[in-house]
């Protein structure tokens, strides 16, 4: 089991092209961690931002009747991927990790892979 930092610190190391990375409540939209980010990329709204992406995910699905949950979402943008994992397990509940990619230097599959692994090892 990993803390906060160190996978915030793990994600950002290994994960070529990661621009920042977070681990965000999305009950009340509040960062419990950051790292990255930078004058373009302010991770603290990006955070509060993407917790109405999750509520809007999860509100649909159960509009819908869809009994799987989620296990990432991407939102593509020109030159970013930006990935959004929720925290599964009984000490992640209501939280989920976000990492922003540099599309031209990252590579997608291996970003969801490394997003998987954090996921399973934090100790919140």
């Amino acid at each position: 089991m990993t803390t906060v930092e160190v996978s915030l610190k793990e994600i950002m190391t290994v994960v070529e092209g990661a621009l920042g990375a977070a681990l965000v409540d999305y009950s009340s939209g509040m960062a419990l961690g950051t790292l990255g980010g930078g004058k373009d990329l302010d991770l603290t709204v990006a955070a509060a931002g993407n917790t109405d992406v999750i509520r809007a995910k999860v509100r649909t699905m159960e509009l819908l009747g869809l009994t799987s949950r989620i296990e990432d979402i991407l939102i593509t943008l020109d030159s970013q991927y930006h990935l959004i994992r929720p925290v599964t397990g009984r000490s992640g509940n209501g939280l989920f990790l976000y990492l922003v990619l540099d599309k031209s230097r990252s590579n997608l599959a291996m970003a969801r892979h490394q997003l998987k692994r954090t996921e399973q090892q934090l100790e919140v």
